[in-house]
């Protein structure tokens, strides 16, 4: 769980002059506390700052809370110097919440009031954009960043807004305590694939650990018939597998799923890419040519797994799976000019979760491209919205490349492998020319639903450009 830190801003003078004012903003911040807390933040809420030394104090309690992002609740107007000391203090994300009590006053009930004293007193209660251009040109100034969210308490524009902050903050979070494992090594030629692990791990705070094939294959000798038995009854409560799936390619798919379950516990990976190839008929030719069934599992209990050493969309399916949407391996399959849709997929592991129907296991008698034959998945992406996203490196940052589309029927491969069909809202040839102008490799995870907001709210929050396509 996340912490969030939230603080209001006032201003010390007005309370004397206007009774109950400060109660009733306190009641607003308390609001925005509780529906915080609703989308599962721990919200550290240190009350109204209203004076330059109270700001210090306050800054003081959050910084050893050690909050993950800051919400600045702007109750009425403020003093700019009330409010720089708390965020100079904890130099962390910063969003400012402009947000009015109503949509707007009500203008004949306020000038009933008659006793002016009274008006302004309720005018400052609704006065909130007051501040919003003062605090911009300080922090602007002390090269402080921030983003803002404005409305009124119950719009639910402003409460998406802020949850997408906290999902946001959240996957921030996941993805810099996540320990990525690096099994193999690349596949020869694939120069896109190539990832600079430095950057990787300075983009989003990932460790990365690699991974020997001697230590899955101490781990695959040592499983039991017991161990195999289970394993191939989880296979068959999750997956559909068919008929022609030989009993001697299920046990060989289940003791490498054992044994990759046994290297994430070990190393308390949340993550992987995987690729090996090496004399034919080795012994990591056996383990590596039985790997789809168990990195599907994997992937679909939030451990996502990206064939052909692809790190970089290990890191994509890791944020759409940390912003629980899923996050498919994929690639582009093909495109149907007549029906205006892209079709993706991907041999390799998928992520069960997000199928639309059953999860097929079949066998493959070759994979393309790779050495060896065995079992495979083949399913579709659930239909409805989807977001595709991309971590790329390109030639000067790491970014993040997002497009939103729609998961929609028609036929697809039966070939043993995912694959679905999309259509976007600026068709299919713009969306392939605009996506691959900004140079991804040629993989990208796809998630349910259209979470493009989040993402960019976690560019944002991670300082990476986001690219939004459509």
């Amino acid at each position: 769980m996340i912490k969030v830190g939230l603080f209001g801003i006032g201003l010390d003078t007005y309370w004397p002059q206007f009774e109950g004012l400060l109660e009733r903003l306190e009641g607003y911040q308390q609001q925005i506390a509780d529906k915080m807390e609703g989308f599962g933040a721990e919200v550290i809420n240190v009350g109204l700052v209203d004076a330059p030394q109270v700001a210090r104090d306050k800054a003081e309690i959050l910084k050893k809370e050690d909050i993950d992002i800051l919400f600045l609740y702007v109750s009425t107007y403020a003093l700019s110097s009330t409010v720089l000391p708390v965020v100079q203090k904890l130099k962390c994300p910063t969003i400012i919440l402009n947000i009015q009590p109503v949509a707007a006053i009500d203008y004949e009930s306020f000038n009933k009031l008659g006793d002016r004293g009274v008006m302004t007193g309720e005018w400052l209660a609704h006065c909130q954009a007051c501040s919003v251009p003062e605090l911009a040109n300080v922090f602007n100034r002390s090269g402080i960043d921030y983003e803002f969210v404005t409305g009124y308490l119950d719009e639910s524009a402003v409460w998406d807004d802020i949850q997408d902050w906290i999902d946001a903050a959240n996957v921030a979070k996941v993805m810099a305590n996540n320990r990525l494992g690096v099994l193999g090594h690349y596949y020869c030629g694939m120069l896109d694939v190539y990832s600079d692990l430095t950057k990787q791990s300075a983009a989003f705070g990932t460790h990365i650990e690699i991974l020997e094939m001697c230590e899955v294959k101490k781990y695959r000798d040592a499983v039991t018939d017991a161990d195999v038995e289970e394993k191939i009854k989880e296979f068959q409560s999750t997956f559909q597998v068919i008929d022609a799936c030989e009993q001697s390619e299920l046990v060989r798919a289940a003791k490498t799923s054992i044994a990759l379950d046994k290297l994430v516990e070990n190393h308390n990976l949340g993550s992987m890419a995987y690729y090996y190839e090496g004399e034919t008929a080795n012994e990591y030719e056996n383990i590596v040519t039985s790997v789809i069934a168990g990195n599907t599992l994997l992937t679909g209990k939030n451990v996502p797994v990206a064939g052909e050493y692809e790190v970089k969309n290990a890191q994509a399916m890791k944020i759409m799976d940390a912003f629980g949407v899923g996050g498919s391996f994929s690639e582009f399959y093909a495109m149907d000019f007549n029906d205006d849709i892209v079709m993706l997929g991907h041999d390799g592991p998928a992520h069960f979760a997000i199928a639309e129907g059953n999860v097929q296991l079949v066998p493959l008698p070759v994979y393309h491209g790779k050495p060896g034959k065995g079992l495979s998945i083949q399913m579709t992406v659930k239909h409805g919205p989807v977001t595709l996203l991309s971590v790329v490196e390109g030639k000067d940052d790491v970014f993040l490349l997002v497009a939103e589309g729609e998961s929609v029927e028609g036929p697809v491969l039966h070939i043993g492998n995912t694959n679905s069909r999309y259509r976007f809202s600026i068709g299919a040839r713009a969306f392939m020319n605009e996506w691959s102008k900004q140079g991804p490799s040629h993989h990208c995870a796809i998630g349910v639903g259209h979470i493009a907001n989040k993402i960019e709210k976690l560019g944002s929050l991670l300082n990476l450009r986001v690219v939004r396509i459509c």
